[in-house]
């Protein structure tokens, strides 16, 4: 059973009242691009639960580490991820406006795969001015042909090569 259950027999047979939310455990593959939260990773929420009616408001703040490899240099980056969330469950939920109650029960796991999925880096840098690969380790060289020579330009870029920049 997933950690990110939760009962809410009580918060229904008490509408109005709020009910505090602790829960932690892992949610394999959460991942977009090159950063993931790790499968053994812990996920938290701390939170709270409100009915109102047959309606359920969760709210409260998510947190997991991410990894992932930097951009420029490739190197092995990481963080944490942090985010709040405001969701409404109900009985009959609305497409992607609500999400569903089912025998007295909410699944949080789901709410927070898509939440965390979101806020996950796409490009992720191991620091802001991280200056890319070392030109020491890897310098740029211009590709040969077979006979030793560098290949021709390409004639529609001719142009380009009568441009000159002068103060």
């Amino acid at each position: 059973m997933s950690p990110f259950v939760v009962h809410l027999g009580e918060a229904l047979r008490t509408p109005g009242a709020q009910h505090d939310l602790h829960l932690q455990g892992h949610l394999p593959g959460v991942a977009l691009s090159s950063a993931r939260v790790p499968d053994d990773a812990v996920v938290t929420l701390d939170g709270a639960v409100e009915a109102l009616g047959q309606t359920v408001v969760v709210q409260g703040t998510a947190r997991a580490p991410w990894e992932g490899e930097c951009r420029r240099c490739l190197e092995a980056t990481s963080g944490e991820l942090v985010v709040d969330l405001r969701e409404v469950f109900e009985p009959s939920p609305v497409d992607d406006e609500t999400y569903p109650i089912e025998n007295e029960q909410i699944d949080l796991g789901v709410v927070l795969r898509e939440l965390l999925a979101l806020v996950l880096p796409l490009a992720p840098l191991c620091r802001d001015d991280c200056p890319g690969p070392d030109p020491d380790d890897h310098p740029v060289v211009a590709a040969d042909d077979a006979d030793g020579t560098a290949p021709a330009s390409d004639p529609r870029w001719g142009a380009l090569d009568q441009l000159r920049f002068d103060s």
